[in-house]
Formats: C-alpha cells, sequence, structure tokens
C-alpha cells in the first residue's frame, strides 16, 4: 500500500521513498551516459583491431612489393630451389610450400579420423556425465605449448619411429606431422561434435522408424547431415597446421628440398621464417625481405583456408535451423 503524508495545508506529499519524476530523469540520463561510453569503448576496440590487420597486411604487401623489385616472378615461381642465404641464391618457393603441405597432409591423416571418430562417441554413444568430463579433457591437448609437442616429437617419438624404420633422419616430416596431428584432434573432435550433436533428433528418429539401426542410422543419416560443420573443422585444422610453428622447427629440420618423403629433413614455411627471424640475417637486406614474402604467401594459404572454412560453418548453420 502506498503511504502518503499531508502538509499542514492539508495537501497531499508524494512518498519519499519513490523516486521523483527528476530523478528518474537524472537516473535515466547517468544510464545513457554509461552505456555511451561503453558502446564507444568497444567500437574503438574493433576499430584499433581492424587497423592492426590493415598494419599487418600492409607491411606484408610492401616489404613483398620491395622483394619483387630484385627478384622475378619467374625465379620465384618457376625454380625449384630455395636457397636465398648461400652464395649461389635460389628464391623457387616450392620447396617451402612442399615441406608445409607434406607435414599438414600427414597431421590431418592422423587427426581426421581420431577427431571424427570421437566426436561420433562424444555425441551419439556417450553418456551425458561421460561427455562432460571426457570432453574438456581431451581439449587439454589443445592447451599445451606448442613447443612442447616439438620437443616431444624429437626426443621420444623419432627415436620410437627409426626402430621400424631404420632409414629415418634425426629430423624428418613424419615425426613432426604425427605430433601435429595430435595437436589438433581436438579442434576436429569438438566442431565436428557440436555439429553432430545439432542434427535434429527427427531424423535420427525417423531412420530408426524406418528399421535402421543405430550404427548405420549415424553413418547414412547422421554424419551426411552434418558434413558441412565437419568439413569446417576440417579445413580450419588445415588451416592451424599450416600455420604451426615449433613443432616443425624443432622436429623436421631446416633443409627446404622439393620432396614428398616424409623420412627426410625438409622445412616449412613457418620454420624457415624462424630461422631467419633469429637475428643473424642483416636487416633491409634481399635475404631478410625473403620473411615478408614467405609470410604474406602464407598468409594468401591460411586466409583462403579460413575463408572457406566460414562458408563452410555458415552453410552448416543454415541446414540446421
Amino acid at each position: 500500500m502506498t503511504l502518503q503524508t499531508r502538509n499542514i495545508s492539508g495537501e497531499t506529499e508524494p512518498d519519499p521513498s519513490k523516486p521523483t519524476a527528476g530523478g528518474r530523469k537524472f537516473h535515466h540520463k547517468a544510464g545513457s551516459f554509461a552505456e555511451h561510453i561503453i558502446v564507444w569503448f568497444m567500437f574503438a576496440c574493433s576499430i584499433l583491431s581492424i587497423f592492426i590487420t590493415v598494419g599487418i597486411v600492409g607491411v606484408l604487401i610492401f616489404e613483398t612489393i620491395s622483394f619483387f623489385r630484385e627478384v622475378t616472378f619467374a625465379q620465384f615461381f618457376l625454380d625449384t630451389r630455395w636457397t636465398p642465404l648461400f652464395s649461389s641464391k635460389h628464391f623457387g618457393i616450392w620447396p617451402l610450400i612442399a615441406g608445409t603441405l607434406l607435414t599438414t597432409s600427414i597431421a590431418i591423416a592422423v587427426a581426421l579420423p581420431f577427431g571424427l571418430l570421437s566426436a561420433i562417441y562424444l555425441s551419439e554413444f556417450a553418456a551425458s556425465n561421460v561427455r562432460r568430463a571426457v570432453k574438456p579433457l581431451l581439449e587439454i591437448l589443445a592447451g599445451i605449448p606448442t613447443i612442447v609437442y616439438g620437443y616431444f616429437a624429437l626426443i621420444l617419438v623419432t627415436p620410437f619411429l627409426q626402430k621400424i624404420i631404420p632409414d629415418l633422419s634425426g629430423f624428418n616430416a613424419l615425426s613432426a606431422g604425427l605430433v601435429m596431428g595430435v595437436m589438433i584432434i581436438p579442434m576436429i573432435s569438438s566442431l565436428s561434435e557440436d555439429a553432430i550433436y545439432a542434427v535434429p533428433e527427427s531424423l535420427k528418429e525417423g531412420a530408426y522408424a524406418l528399421g535402421s539401426h543405430k550404427l548405420p542410422s549415424i553413418f547414412q543419416v547422421v554424419l551426411p547431415t552434418a558434413r558441412s560443420g565437419i568439413a569446417a573443422a576440417t579445413t580450419l585444422a588445415i588451416s592451424r597446421a599450416i600455420g604451426e610453428t615449433m613443432i616443425v622447427t624443432i622436429a623436421a629440420g631446416q633443409q627446404a628440398k622439393l620432396t614428398f618423403d616424409p623420412r627426410v629433413p625438409i622445412e616449412t614455411m613457418t620454420a624457415y621464417i624462424v630461422q631467419i627471424s633469429l637475428g643473424e640475417t642483416p636487416a633491409g637486406t634481399l635475404e631478410f625481405k625473403t620473411i615478408f614474402v614467405v609470410g604474406f604467401s602464407l598468409f594468401c594459404m591460411t586466409l583462403i583456408m579460413n575463408i572457406l572454412g566460414q562458408k563452410l560453418a555458415k552453410r552448416h548453420i543454415g541446414t540446421t535451423e
């Protein structure tokens, strides 16, 4: 009940416990001012991130143009040797691309089956309490520093593989690719599990009503329905493997060879950037500019993979709504 008081003249006075119109107006103005400050702060953060991205891309493009003023496109795209630090200089990018694609292919060959099977188990077979416990444990793999993975590949995986493959070099693409595949399993597993879990129950119930058992319905109904999400997860994992640095730098070697033999030392694009960035190459020289042209090539590769992954993810969202 609203309490009212009367003054001496008999007029009703407002309840002091309730805010007046002026008080409400003041609070509204204060809230609007705070909201405007927060909105402008978020806008400034967005603009800053855009400027940083544009600045990075601008530096890459500027230095890449400067590189191609001294090296022709034919030397870069048609040569099959990469020796910018030697006396006989060659600037063919294909040995670095071959090493990057080799380790990435090995990593995806490991991560895709294990990640997809774990996603199927978590979404279709595991109990809810098991799912809540196993999924965070699986994602712990993504939190391990990549330098730890690199030394694990060099010190443990390579000696073990040398017992099975005697002609395996101390630095090789095989061990680096295998360990990299273990590292990106959580990415494929988590994203694929979300895509499978989002498949409508009506599709599964329809398959059961037609007489299908659980396992055939998974491979004939669930996985085809979630294929866009699974493809997006795979694409993003490939992009992550292409940009991996420390594992390949430590375990794969630093010999740029145009080969697809996983037993021999190779050099990836990221490993070469690390090699030049150690400080032994003078800044401003042609050799130093090679890290920017390699970085720009790597940026283009990962950008294409990320755009493809985003389109596949949007397609998956559109099909499940």
